[in-house]
C-alpha cells in the first residue's frame, strides 16, 4: 500500500464572490515537491492557460498506461525507443445523468528498437495487458479505449 498527497491551496482575488466572475485559478502542491496551477475548463469560467482536472484525468490515464505498458515490455526482453500518445477524453453527461469524462481514448504510438519485434497480435496483447494493470484506469468508471496507431 501506498499513499499520494496533493494540497490544495484557493484564495479569493476578486472584490464579490459571483458564480460566473470568482477566479477558479488555484495551486496544487504534489507529494513530490512539485505544484501545478490549475483552473476549471473554459466552459466553466475557468483560465484557459492553465490545466484543468479533466486533462490531468486524461493525462493520468494515458501516463499510467504508458508506464505499465513499459514495464511489461522490458519484463519481455522487448526494446521501446519511443512512445507518444495522443489521448483525448470526453466530457458529457453519463447514463446517470451527471456531467463526467465519460470515456478516454489512448493512441499509443510504439517504436520498438533491437531485434525483437512485436508482431501485430503481440502489440495488442502488450496493450491489452497494460491497460488491465494500469492502476488509474482500475480506479474509473470512465471507459478507457486503446487504439494503437503506427509504428
Amino acid at each position: 500500500m501506498s499513499e499520494h498527497r496533493a494540497a490544495i491551496n484557493w484564495q479569493r482575488k476578486s472584490a464579490d464572490f459571483k458564480l460566473p466572475t470568482f477566479s477558479r485559478d488555484h495551486e496544487v502542491a504534489f507529494g513530490s515537491g512539485q505544484a501545478l496551477g490549475l483552473s476549471a475548463t473554459t466552459e466553466t469560467h475557468g483560465n484557459a492557460k492553465l490545466v484543468n482536472p479533466e486533462e490531468l484525468l486524461v493525462g493520468a490515464l494515458a501516463s499510467c498506461h504508458m508506464m505499465t505498458f513499459l514495464a511489461i515490455a522490458a519484463r519481455d526482453g522487448m526494446t521501446v525507443d519511443s512512445y507518444a500518445d495522443d489521448a483525448v477524453g470526453v466530457l458529457e453527461k453519463n447514463s446517470e445523468g451527471r456531467t463526467a469524462v465519460t470515456r478516454v481514448t489512448l493512441r499509443p504510438s510504439v517504436v520498438f528498437g533491437g531485434e525483437r519485434q512485436p508482431t501485430e497480435a503481440e502489440l495488442s496483447r502488450l496493450h491489452e495487458k497494460a491497460h488491465r494493470g494500469c492502476f488509474i484506469a482500475n480506479s474509473v468508471k470512465t471507459e478507457v479505449h486503446v487504439e494503437p496507431g503506427p509504428r
